[in-house]
Formats: structure tokens, sequence, C-alpha cells
């Protein structure tokens, strides 16, 4: 039986556990955390087929040379002197074209399509993960976003995906939970929306259940490679002989690549998100909120709020209140019966989320280290792609035909 280690515990890399070991593999997991905290728990939960279009887009730049003045924007990049932000930030210029996202929409649209047959799989496995299937709103307050929204709202539509356009009074319809102060909205009815922490709690216990060791507070040094494939992980707790492995360490993906002289190129968004519990009054169905890029999410009982997109790198450790406020207000001015406070930062999750310059992930197998297969770079949608991108990766050790075409997802 082949031996395959996965380094990284987050959500892409427990679900790249799951499908390898049910199809047959030892499978080893090695996390330098606790695995209790980061992207795959403070998230927003949705599961998004209407998210076809990457953020590398025409526009893009522009729009965050306006917000980079703003410190409550939503979108920042922390200015630095840096090899890899110039470089980064030049591949996001050459990739923020009509061509590359005319190629990228049918590429993930499949890859979103797919990890959500995955999670209707699990949920009748074990519904204990709150996963629901109500959609998500895209609400806007200004006509000129509404133009916006709406064009990618009909984008959507010829991709195939089920979308409809409401006004102000449809949306007060639709959305019973509480008041909106909004324009109108696009109700992509494709989506679908869980907890994360009880889906990562399940998706633990799964792994248990089908003798995946994992290996937590375990940091990966290096790799011994002979033959242009690794044969051992090399790590603090020891050295572990290994047949194949996958490197799925979201923002850090980077420098652990350094150690096979492997270069890829992504920077951590830093987002942050907050969650209420116990509320009786709260929207039942997800949402964006446009003008802040703000997401809303009830989770069974409570509802989660997260937002902001932070260019940075990962010793960035500070909660920015700016941001956070940004955050608040938002949520006020488009669901103003809520009154929400800005939390403590007790209260406050932040976490980095792994983008590539050209808004896509990577999942393929290295041409340099022939055993090593990359899944990573997700940037906000880890938990919407990781279950397709978990069973990609297994195809892909096995050596059999990808579920869907991987093309767009090279390094």
């Amino acid at each position: 039986m082949k031996k395959v280690s996965i380094v990284g515990g987050g959500i892409i890399g427990l679900c790249s556990a799951y499908y390898l070991a049910k199809e047959g593999y030892e499978v080893v997991v090695f996390d330098k955390s606790d695995m209790t905290n980061g992207c795959s728990y403070g998230n927003a939960g949705m599961i998004v087929p209407s998210h076809v279009i990457p953020m590398a887009q025409p526009g893009m730049i522009a729009q965050g040379m306006k917000w980079m003045f703003d410190s409550q924007s939503p979108f920042y990049v922390k200015p630095r002197l840096s090899y890899d932000l110039i470089k980064w930030g030049l591949q996001f210029y050459k990739h923020a074209t009509p061509q590359h996202v005319e190629k990228s929409m049918p590429a993930l649209r499949d890859l979103a399509l797919l990890s959500k047959e995955l999670f209707q799989d699990l949920d009748r496995e074990k519904h204990s993960f709150f996963y629901e299937e109500k959609g998500l709103l895209m609400l806007y307050k200004t006509d000129k976003v509404a133009e916006e929204i709406q064009h990618e709202g009909k984008e959507a539509q010829r991709l195939g995906l089920e979308v409809d356009f409401l006004s102000k009074e449809a949306v007060s319809k639709l959305e019973t939970g509480t008041r909106t102060d909004v324009v109108g909205g696009v109700h992509y009815k494709s989506d679908a929306h869980l907890y994360p922490q009880k889906f990562m709690q399940f998706i633990k216990e799964e792994l248990q259940h089908i003798n995946v060791v994992v290996h937590t507070n375990t940091l990966v040094k290096d790799f011994r490679i002979k033959n242009n494939r690794i044969t051992e992980i090399i790590t603090d707790k020891g050295d572990f002989p290994t047949d194949e492995v996958v490197l799925s360490s979201g923002s850090w993906s980077p420098e652990i690549a350094k150690k096979l002289d492997i270069n890829i190129s992504i920077l951590p968004g830093k987002g942050y998100s907050f969650t209420l519990n116990d509320r009786t009054e709260k929207p039942s169905i997800p949402s964006i909120l446009c003008e802040g890029k703000v997401a809303v999410t009830p989770m069974n009982t409570d509802i989660r709020f997260g937002g902001t997109m932070e260019i940075t790198h990962t010793n960035d450790l500070k909660i920015n209140q700016n941001r956070l406020q940004g955050i608040v207000n938002s949520i006020n001015e488009f669901y103003p019966d809520l009154k929400i406070s800005r939390p403590e930062e007790k209260d406050t999750w932040f976490g980095f989320r792994p983008c590539t310059p050209s808004g896509l992930p990577i999942i393929v197998r290295d041409k340099k280290v022939l055993n090593l297969v990359l899944a990573t770079g997700h940037a906000m949608m880890g938990l919407s792609l990781a279950p397709a991108t978990g069973k990609i990766v297994t195809e892909i050790i096995s050596n059999k035909t990808t579920s869907v075409n991987t093309q767009m997802f090279q390094l």
C-alpha cells in the first residue's frame, strides 16, 4: 500500500486525506499547529458555484488603488519593499484581462459544482455540519454597483447557473429574517452553506475511522530527495518515509516549496470574521454586502460576519481596527435593525487566505519533483472547493482522468 504524506492540515489537506484513504492509500497528515484555528475554521462557510469570476479581472487594479487610500476599505495591499510582492503584483496585472476571465469561468464553475455534489454526499453520510441550500444573495445599495453585479449574474446565467434578479421589494419578500436596506439583489440559487467548525469536526472524525494518522504541532523542516522523488519528510519530531507527497499548506506553501527549489507565487490575503451566538433576529439567507465586500452567513442559531482582503505577509498578526469597523459599518447599513457593535479583539478571528496572482487555485503534479502534488492557492474559496480538490488530488496520484479539466489550475 502506497504511503501518502500531506503537508498541511487545513480543509484542503484533510479533504485530500479523506479521499486518498477511501481509495486505499495509507495517509499521514503533518501540520505545525494544533489544527483548531485557521481559515478552515473562521471562514464564511459558503459553497459558491456563483464565484466564477477570479479576483484577477479587469478594473480590479484601478479599484484597488482607490481602496488603498481608505482605511476602512474591503481591499488593501500593505505596502512594503518585497520582491515577492512586486513579482505577485506584476503577475496579477498580467492576468487581469477579459481573456483570462473568459477562460477561468467555466473551470471555476465545474470545480465548484463538483465540490457541491461531494458536500451533498458527505451531508447524506452524516448530517452534522448544518449544510443548507438556500443560495446566496448579492445585495447592493447603489445603481453603479447594481450594474456590475447584474452583469456578473448574467455571466453566471450564461454558464448554466440558476440566477434570479431581485428588486428591493423582492429582496424583502425573500429575506424575512431581518429588514434590509438595499436597492436590489441577485440571488444565486445554486449556492449553499455550512458551519465550518462543525464540518472540520466531522472530517477529523471520519479520518479517525479510516485510520488516517494526523501529526499536529509538527514542523516540516525539509525533505530527503532521491532521483527527483521525495523519499522522506524531515520534521522536528523525526523523519518519515513516504511514496507520495501533497503540499496543501495554504499561505505557507511558498516557504515549504522553496525547500524543494520550487517557486510558488502566493501571498496571504488577511481577512477577519466574528460570530454572534444564539441570535433570534438575523438574516435567513447567506449574503454578500457588495459595496463593503462583507460576507454574512446564518449558521444554525448563530450568525457569522466576515470580510476584508489585505494582501500582506504571515507575520502580520495585528488586528486592524479600522478594517474591522468597516465590516461593522457595512452590516448596519444593509441590515439597520441588527445594530451590530464592533467586537472585542478576543472575539475577533483573523486568518490568511492563500492568493495566487491568477486568482485560481493550483492543483497539479509537479514537473520537477515527480511524486509531489500541489494543492494550494484557493484564496477565499478553500472551503467551497475543498472536496473537489481532495478528489482531484486522489485522481492525480492514482493516475486517473480527473473529474474536471484542471488545465487552468497549473503552477
